[in-house]
């Protein structure tokens, strides 16, 4: 499976926009998600990349996913929104959901957005750089399925809830963490199971509680929080924010996309955009960033390590240079997206 062919960025998101649309997504919408799904695989996140297509339009054939939602927006305080994402795609609610923050927070400064009845939203970095683009800080959580035990259980029940944070820098760029509760991303124990891969030793317990490396037992068993109880309890955090402020599915109820046909996920998302020229004029932080940035990699290394990055930096250099180079492809991801084309007959 190390096997791999490299794929143009603007073909392969071509192609996920025909698959989409032929699955009855409007053209705009079809647009979103072939973006975020391809800056996925452009920042090196794969777990997140097209190789998720198959999994969206297997909920989109069970009519479980609304394809032209009606999303409603009520300001519920002068800093903050309540999105109804009316069960349409986490892409397209998702970035809706990040320019009412954006748009909110020009005039307040600081804004929050609770989202409820959306769907799995990919990669949380995406609205990151939306709200990077725009100029703001951001922070971005999500609830999901079931995935690792509260601390000191062995059955799934948190979801892998990514915290996820940016910040706008000046001239060294800008700050982009976006990082799982759990010890690695769901996801990659997925397409390990699904490629006949193992896994690192830490990573997950098998369905009787048992440590494993077999990625198909890691993925029906359930993967453990980063650094023990405190990853448990961000992830906790992330559902109270997320599940239980915005009224969304909670405490285990958010449907497993992968697995679980019986019904909409009615995933719980929340934003908040932030003005960072709120205490001091925009030039000034901007400098202030770089100083932090370039302090930060003048550290003295670590035995073994060649150079200092800041969160974001390896994904940002991975997508200028995928950007030039190509997407690399494994020949199981080029199935899913020969098969997906095929069903909805677009030559690939």
């Amino acid at each position: 499976m190390n096997e791999t062919t490299l794929f143009d960025a603007l073909t392969l998101k071509k192609l996920v926009k025909n698959i989409f649309q032929a699955n009855g997504i409007p053209t705009d919408d079809a647009e979103v998600i072939a973006e975020g799904l391809v800056r996925a695989d452009l920042r090196g996140v794969y777990s997140h990349g097209v190789v998720r297509v198959a999994m969206y339009c297997e909920r989109l054939r069970h009519h479980l996913v609304n394809r032209k939602p009606d999303i409603s927006v009520k300001q519920t305080s002068i800093a903050s929104k309540h999105v109804d994402g009316d069960h349409g795609m986490g892409f397209v609610v998702g970035k809706r959901a990040m320019h009412e923050a954006i748009e909110l927070a020009e005039t307040t400064g600081v804004s929050l957005v609770g989202v409820s009845n959306s769907e799995h939203f990919g990669m949380s970095a995406l609205y990151l750089l939306q709200a990077l683009d725009a100029g703001f800080i951001s922070f971005v959580y999500t609830n999901s399925s079931p995935a690792m035990p509260v601390w000191g259980g062995r059955t799934r029940f948190l979801g892998a809830s990514p915290f996820a944070a940016g910040a706008p820098g000046g001239e060294r760029g800008p700050f982009v963490l976006d990082m799982a509760c759990t010890v690695t991303a769901r996801g990659k124990l997925k397409y390990a199971a699904q490629r006949g891969e193992p896994i690192a030793p830490g990573l997950a317990l098998d369905q009787d509680g048992h440590p494993t490396t077999d990625g198909e037992k890691a993925f029906h068993g359930v993967i453990l929080p980063f650094g023990g109880m405190k990853g448990a309890g961000l992830a906790m955090l992330m559902e109270i924010l997320s599940g239980v402020m915005t009224g969304a599915a909670f405490a285990g109820e958010v449907r497993n996309p992968h697995t679980d046909l019986s019904g909409s996920q009615n995933v719980g998302h929340f934003f908040m955009a932030i003005k960072p020229d709120l205490f001091m004029p925009l030039e000034e932080y901007k400098s202030r960033m770089d100083t932090l940035v370039s302090r930060s990699k003048a550290c003295e290394k670590a035995a073994g390590v060649k150079e200092i990055l800041i969160p974001g930096e390896p994904e940002a250099r991975t997508e200028n240079e995928r950007r030039a180079t190509g997407i690399p492809l494994t020949p199981d991801v080029v199935k899913i997206l020969r098969t997906e084309a095929a069903l909805v007959g677009i030559e690939f």
